[in-house]
């Protein structure tokens, strides 16, 4: 039985998220910095005959890239290590992984922009969910990137020094707060606001945009703590885009890291619940961690540097 497994990266969102997303990125140009990270969506497909997708939250997914691929005669399922609905990008993952999987299974080879592009049409077009880009490119590309949007994307690799990256690994703590978010509604809200010319989220947009070209510096850099500075003023800027986006666990998470210590921190993706990221100060990084693991979950994880990935 011929059988293919492709695995896609989850992504840490340092800066610049929101104005991945059309009209804003069409109109005044939009940046981000992300990482992936080694939480993974991984899809198989099996010649078993039957194509019909498993009943599961990634259902309305699956069965929307099998009738996109054309393919008759496969199985296909889908895993993932990590919480549903954690801002990490992860339907952005599964997309990438089934994706690259079905090109795998023709023998093609990937494109990796194109498959990030398809990635998103199918989230857009198939499913009706709001949202940007940048997901989809640290799902086929990996690494640190530095993301460029207008109404083509331009994608730079962010070089890290082995150093940095063992740093970053050892001092940025991910906090899963166990609340689901409500990112489209936010995403339609703010985009609305945005259409209005809404002083507050103009200014707070542009701003944050700003900041994320400035970590990308500080990254190359290695300078982890101007990282978690820069990181908590896009916060401050973020969670003033609506009511919805902080919430007030993920505000004593991000009130307690600072207490204990953190160099900065910043809630994931478009917030409402989902994952907060801490930077620590170099030598809080155990007195930060004991202060917040009571109000979530902490997701251990090390940087992806592949993207999209068959599985051996």
């Amino acid at each position: 039985m011929k059988i293919v497994k492709v695995r896609a990266p989850t992504r840490i969102d340092l800066g610049g998220g929101w104005t991945d997303v059309p009209p804003y990125c069409d109109n005044e140009g939009g940046f981000v910095c992300n990482i992936a990270i080694d939480r993974y969506a991984t899809a198989t497909l099996s010649s078993s005959g039957d194509t019909s997708a498993p009943a599961s939250a990634d259902a309305p997914l699956l069965q929307a890239v099998l009738r996109r691929s054309g393919l008759a005669g496969v199985h296909c399922s889908l895993e993932s290590d990590f919480p549903v609905g954690a801002g990490l990008g992860g339907s952005s993952a599964a997309s990438a992984a089934l994706l690259g999987a079905f090109a795998a299974w023709r023998d093609e080879p990937w494109d990796r922009r194109e498959i990030a592009e398809e990635g998103r049409r199918i989230e857009v077009e198939e499913l009706g969910v709001p949202g940007g880009r940048q997901d989809h490119y640290a799902s086929t590309h990996g690494g640190a990137l530095a993301l460029t949007f207008s109404h083509t994307v331009e994608v730079r690799r962010i070089e890290m020094s082995a150093e940095t990256r063992a740093e970053f690994e050892r001092r940025a703590l991910l906090l899963y707060t166990g609340e689901s978010r409500i990112s489209g509604g936010n995403i339609t809200e703010v985009l609305r606001a945005y259409d209005d010319r809404d002083a507050r989220v103009v200014i707070a947009l542009a701003r944050m945009r700003m900041l994320a070209e400035e970590i990308c510096t500080f990254l190359e850099d290695g300078n982890l703590d101007g990282v978690g500075a820069l990181m908590g003023e896009h916060w401050r800027h973020q969670r003033a885009l609506h009511p919805a986006i902080p919430t007030p666990l993920i505000d004593e998470i991000v009130n307690r890291a600072y207490a204990f210590g953190a160099a900065g921190s910043k809630a994931m993706g478009a917030s409402g619940g989902g994952c907060v990221l801490v930077i620590c100060a170099e030598r809080s990084v155990e007195r930060v961690r004991e202060a917040i693991a009571p109000l979530g979950t902490i997701i251990p994880f090390r940087l992806d540097t592949q993207g999209l990935s068959r599985c051996e």
